[in-house]
């Protein structure tokens, strides 16, 4: 997990140099919610993943997050979660020294991410209750922003109580959205707008900002593919 790492999301290639326009604090809602209405792409399904999905999941996860980095700058490489803070042991398949302070980074096998990634983010954040393309998008953000805040931001697109826990009302919710012509795109592309708003914000946009734009720019076309394939 990282909160500003180079392993990529943001919108488009174009948002970094959007983002240093003097506009775009004033309109960054709106240009968030216009790049990341391209989930409309989306074929509506409300067929719930299943931990098969998963295994189909995590291998494009993984790649975006790709293998060891230890960059000074980013401040989930560090185990104090801040640079100069504690030990540089870096980050791998998204592993971070921020978020495990005490695994072996370095050492870290496909296997073992693998497993932390099911644990800590697929069934933290509920992915296999969830439609299969809105799974994706959740899944990605909550091992790129922590399962807590993707949760945050699925329940903000929602409308309903903000508590960062998938329970009943929120799966209840996206069954709902799901169930209106067009709900589903709109709940991802609300989703993404809300992610790619906070990530804009960051203060490593400057550093890291383009790998994130091609991430965030690229999720909704995955998406897609898992909605008229599902896995």
């Amino acid at each position: 997990m990282v909160s500003g790492r180079r392993s990529g999301c943001g919108f488009a290639a174009r948002l970094p140099v959007l983002g240093r326009a003097a506009g775009f604090q004033a309109h960054k809602g709106c240009i968030s919610r216009r790049v990341a209405s391209i989930c409309r792409i989306v074929t509506e399904t409300n067929t719930p993943t299943t931990d098969r999905a998963f295994s189909a999941i995590f291998p494009l996860i993984v790649a975006t997050e790709g293998g060891l980095s230890t960059t000074p700058a980013d401040p989930g490489n560090w185990t104090g979660g801040q640079p100069n803070v504690g030990q540089l042991k870096g980050t791998k398949y998204g592993i971070s020294a921020a978020a495990y302070p005490n695994e072996d980074i370095q050492g870290l096998t496909l296997d073992r991410a693998k497993a932390l990634y099911f644990t800590d983010y697929w069934l933290k954040a509920r992915c296999s209750d969830l439609p299969a393309p809105l799974a994706l998008i959740v899944f990605d953000a909550a091992v790129n922003n922590g399962p807590h805040r993707a949760v945050e931001w699925l329940q903000t697109a929602l409308r309903v109580t903000i508590d960062g826990i998938v329970g009943p009302n929120t799966l209840s919710a996206v069954t709902k959205a799901f169930s209106r012509p067009g709900g589903g795109a709109r709940l991802c592309s609300e989703f993404m707008a809300h992610r790619i708003d906070f990530m804009a914000q960051l203060e490593t946009w400057s550093t890291f900002g383009l790998g994130w734009s091609r991430r965030l720019a690229h999720l909704p076309f995955q998406a897609a593919l898992f909605a008229a394939f599902p896995p």
